[in-house]
């Protein structure tokens, strides 16, 4: 099975650990997030890889070469200019068949999603793109009023609300690629909603397992925190 991940972001707001290296080669423990997500997914037999480069493509090439080193095969699109989260993936129209289901997901991402599950979930709903998805609780840092015209009706103290958002791993069918515009600054939420406006059938699976995606030094401690406590699969995975 195939999976294509995004490795051509900035990173910016990791910089400057980010101005020399790209964000997916940054060390997590005593191996890099790429190297990390790519045993996860071999884990699972998905050892077909895309790797969509673009800021310090050079590197992320000299890191993982043709995939032998970790017992995967590593093929490259490569977008000239900046493409956003889901225009890279015209790039790959031409490796993927539009019948086969295969993964997508940012280079950024700590998991210990099944994705063997995942992908039997999307299978057996017949969904033509899956969005695995986690929880976010924001919680205000004010007391928040009810206000009826000029009389305060209640105030409640810090509350907190809970959003299903996208954690950045998909499972989709290629035909779907043929939604992506080529050589254009496109989004996976544009995507999505030109999916839904098409008719076409999207669904939303529940990572129970530890996600975190590494935005910022915080992520990384936080994500090496659980390393540290034993409570994070994916950094136990070697090469076989």
């Amino acid at each position: 099975m195939k999976a294509l991940i995004l490795v051509g972001g900035l990173g910016t707001r990791l910089r400057p650990y980010t101005f020399s290296i790209p964000k997916p080669l940054l060390p997590f423990g005593e191996r890099p997030i790429l190297q990390c997500i790519i045993e996860q997914l071999r884990t699972h037999e998905i050892t077909d890889i895309i790797l969509a480069t673009g800021y310090h493509a050079e590197l992320i090439r000299a890191v993982c070469g043709d995939g032998s080193q970790f017992e995967v095969s590593v093929r490259y699109v490569h977008e000239e200019k900046s493409l956003g989260t889901a225009g890279p993936l015209a790039l790959a129209r031409d490796l993927i068949d539009p019948d086969e289901l295969f993964i997508v997901m940012n280079g950024d991402i700590i998991t210990d999603l099944n994705f063997a599950r995942f992908v039997a979930f999307s299978r057996s709903h017949d969904f033509d793109l899956t969005i695995g998805y986690t929880r976010y609780v924001y919680q205000s840092p004010f007391g928040v009023l009810t206000i009826d015209g000029d009389q305060v009706r209640a105030i409640e103290e810090k509350p907190s609300t809970e959003y299903a958002i996208s954690g950045g791993i998909y499972a989709m069918k290629g035909s779907i690629l043929d939604h992506v515009p080529d050589d254009t600054f496109f989004t996976m939420p544009q995507l999505i909603q030109t999916l839904i406006a098409s008719g076409r059938r999207v669904g939303a699976y529940d990572i129970k397992e530890y996600w975190i995606g590494l935005e910022s030094v915080a992520h990384f401690d936080e994500a090496m925190k659980h390393v540290n406590e034993g409570r994070l699969e994916v950094a136990h995975a070697t090469n076989r």
